[in-house]
Protein backbone atom coordinates (compact mmCIF):
# COMPACT_ATOMS: atom_id res chain seq x y z
CA UNK A 1 0.00 0.00 0.00
CA UNK A 2 2.82 2.43 0.87
CA UNK A 3 4.52 1.80 -2.48
CA UNK A 4 1.25 2.77 -4.23
CA UNK A 5 0.93 5.97 -2.19
CA UNK A 6 4.58 6.76 -2.88
CA UNK A 7 3.97 6.41 -6.65
CA UNK A 8 0.96 8.75 -6.42
CA UNK A 9 3.38 11.32 -5.00
CA UNK A 10 5.82 10.93 -7.90
CA UNK A 11 8.34 8.54 -6.34
CA UNK A 12 9.20 4.87 -6.62
CA UNK A 13 10.46 2.78 -3.72
CA UNK A 14 13.77 2.03 -5.44
CA UNK A 15 14.19 5.50 -6.95
CA UNK A 16 13.07 8.27 -4.59
CA UNK A 17 13.91 11.61 -6.17
CA UNK A 18 11.96 13.94 -3.88
CA UNK A 19 12.37 13.40 -0.13
CA UNK A 20 9.66 15.95 0.74
CA UNK A 21 7.14 14.15 -1.49
CA UNK A 22 8.21 10.83 0.07
CA UNK A 23 7.54 12.35 3.51
CA UNK A 24 4.07 13.49 2.43
CA UNK A 25 3.38 9.96 1.13
CA UNK A 26 4.70 8.45 4.37
CA UNK A 27 2.47 10.77 6.43
CA UNK A 28 -0.53 9.69 4.34
CA UNK A 29 0.38 6.02 4.84
CA UNK A 30 0.71 6.56 8.59
CA UNK A 31 -2.92 7.69 8.73
CA UNK A 32 -4.15 4.32 7.42
CA UNK A 33 -5.54 2.02 10.10
CA UNK A 34 -4.02 -1.47 10.03
CA UNK A 35 -6.03 -4.58 10.93
CA UNK A 36 -4.56 -7.29 13.14
CA UNK A 37 -2.52 -5.12 15.47
CA UNK A 38 -2.00 -5.98 19.13
CA UNK A 39 -5.19 -4.82 20.92
CA UNK A 40 -3.54 -4.67 24.36
CA UNK A 41 -4.04 -1.20 25.86
CA UNK A 42 -0.85 0.88 25.75
CA UNK A 43 0.85 -1.76 23.59
CA UNK A 44 2.50 0.74 21.24
CA UNK A 45 1.13 -1.38 18.41
CA UNK A 46 1.53 1.26 15.70
CA UNK A 47 4.26 3.86 15.66
CA UNK A 48 6.79 5.66 13.53
CA UNK A 49 10.34 6.96 13.72
CA UNK A 50 12.73 8.92 11.52
CA UNK A 51 16.36 7.78 11.61
CA UNK A 52 19.57 9.06 10.04
CA UNK A 53 23.27 8.38 9.97
CA UNK A 54 25.86 6.43 8.00
CA UNK A 55 25.10 2.76 7.38
CA UNK A 56 27.42 -0.03 6.23
CA UNK A 57 24.65 -1.75 4.25
CA UNK A 58 24.35 1.36 2.05
CA UNK A 59 28.01 1.33 0.96
CA UNK A 60 28.69 3.53 4.00
CA UNK A 61 26.52 6.30 2.57
CA UNK A 62 24.51 8.73 4.64
CA UNK A 63 20.95 7.49 5.16
CA UNK A 64 17.62 9.08 6.05
CA UNK A 65 14.90 6.52 6.86
CA UNK A 66 11.16 6.76 7.49
CA UNK A 67 9.96 3.74 9.50
CA UNK A 68 6.54 2.50 10.62
CA UNK A 69 6.56 -0.19 13.30
CA UNK A 70 3.62 -2.52 13.84
CA UNK A 71 2.98 -5.02 16.65
CA UNK A 72 1.10 -7.86 14.96
CA UNK A 73 -1.26 -9.77 17.27
CA UNK A 74 -2.29 -13.41 17.15
CA UNK A 75 1.00 -14.77 15.89
CA UNK A 76 1.89 -18.19 17.19
CA UNK A 77 0.06 -20.58 19.46
CA UNK A 78 -3.03 -19.08 21.08
CA UNK A 79 -2.60 -21.27 24.15
CA UNK A 80 0.68 -19.62 25.18
CA UNK A 81 -0.19 -17.02 27.85
CA UNK A 82 3.28 -15.44 27.48
CA UNK A 83 3.22 -14.90 23.75
CA UNK A 84 4.23 -11.48 22.57
CA UNK A 85 3.17 -9.78 19.36
CA UNK A 86 5.67 -9.79 16.52
CA UNK A 87 7.21 -6.43 15.68
CA UNK A 88 7.36 -5.61 11.99
CA UNK A 89 8.89 -2.54 10.40
CA UNK A 90 8.19 -0.97 7.05
CA UNK A 91 11.27 1.11 6.26
CA UNK A 92 11.91 3.56 3.43
CA UNK A 93 15.67 4.13 3.48
CA UNK A 94 17.16 6.85 1.28
CA UNK A 95 20.95 6.90 0.85
CA UNK A 96 22.91 10.01 -0.12
CA UNK A 97 26.34 10.64 -1.53
CA UNK A 98 28.56 12.83 0.63
CA UNK A 99 27.81 16.46 -0.14
CA UNK A 100 28.99 19.55 1.72
CA UNK A 101 25.48 20.32 3.02
CA UNK A 102 25.09 16.80 4.40
CA UNK A 103 28.36 16.76 6.32
CA UNK A 104 27.66 15.99 9.94
CA UNK A 105 24.45 14.01 9.40
CA UNK A 106 26.21 11.00 10.90
CA UNK A 107 27.69 13.01 13.78
CA UNK A 108 24.61 14.69 15.26
CA UNK A 109 23.95 14.24 18.98
CA UNK A 110 20.88 12.14 18.12
CA UNK A 111 20.37 9.58 15.36
CA UNK A 112 16.57 9.40 15.40
CA UNK A 113 13.40 11.08 16.60
CA UNK A 114 12.37 8.30 18.94
CA UNK A 115 9.22 6.29 18.31
CA UNK A 116 5.90 8.12 18.29
CA UNK A 117 2.78 6.05 18.99
CA UNK A 118 -0.04 8.57 18.61
CA UNK A 119 -3.25 7.03 17.22
CA UNK A 120 -4.28 7.73 13.64
CA UNK A 121 -6.27 10.90 13.09
CA UNK A 122 -5.63 14.34 14.55
CA UNK A 123 -3.24 13.09 17.24
CA UNK A 124 -1.08 11.31 14.66
CA UNK A 125 -1.17 14.41 12.42
CA UNK A 126 0.06 16.51 15.34
CA UNK A 127 2.82 13.98 16.11
CA UNK A 128 3.89 14.00 12.45
CA UNK A 129 4.04 17.78 12.42
CA UNK A 130 6.04 17.91 15.65
CA UNK A 131 8.42 15.20 14.41
CA UNK A 132 9.02 17.02 11.13
CA UNK A 133 9.74 20.24 13.06
CA UNK A 134 12.15 18.35 15.33
CA UNK A 135 14.15 17.09 12.34
CA UNK A 136 14.29 20.52 10.73
CA UNK A 137 16.24 21.93 13.68
CA UNK A 138 19.33 20.11 12.35
CA UNK A 139 21.02 21.63 9.28
CA UNK A 140 22.24 18.31 7.81
CA UNK A 141 18.76 16.78 8.08
CA UNK A 142 17.21 19.84 6.43
CA UNK A 143 19.79 19.42 3.66
CA UNK A 144 18.91 15.74 3.23
CA UNK A 145 15.22 16.67 3.05
CA UNK A 146 15.89 18.74 -0.09
CA UNK A 147 18.70 16.62 -1.61
CA UNK A 148 18.20 13.90 -4.21
CA UNK A 149 18.99 10.46 -2.81
CA UNK A 150 21.61 8.37 -4.65
CA UNK A 151 19.49 5.28 -3.96
CA UNK A 152 16.49 4.16 -1.95
CA UNK A 153 14.75 1.00 -0.91
CA UNK A 154 11.60 -0.16 0.82
CA UNK A 155 11.65 -3.12 3.18
CA UNK A 156 9.11 -4.85 5.39
CA UNK A 157 10.56 -7.27 7.91
CA UNK A 158 10.10 -8.80 11.33
CA UNK A 159 12.46 -7.15 13.82
CA UNK A 160 11.60 -9.13 16.95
Amino acid sequence: MFAQILRRHGNYQDCVTDVEAAWVAFAEFLQLDIDGLDPTPDSDADGFIIQWGRRSWSDNRLVLAFTRQLAIADVGAHVDPYRQPELWQLDLAMAFDDEDDLVGLDRLDVQDTGFKFAPTGPLRAAALSATWAETQRHGPIRAAWIATPASSGLSFECVC
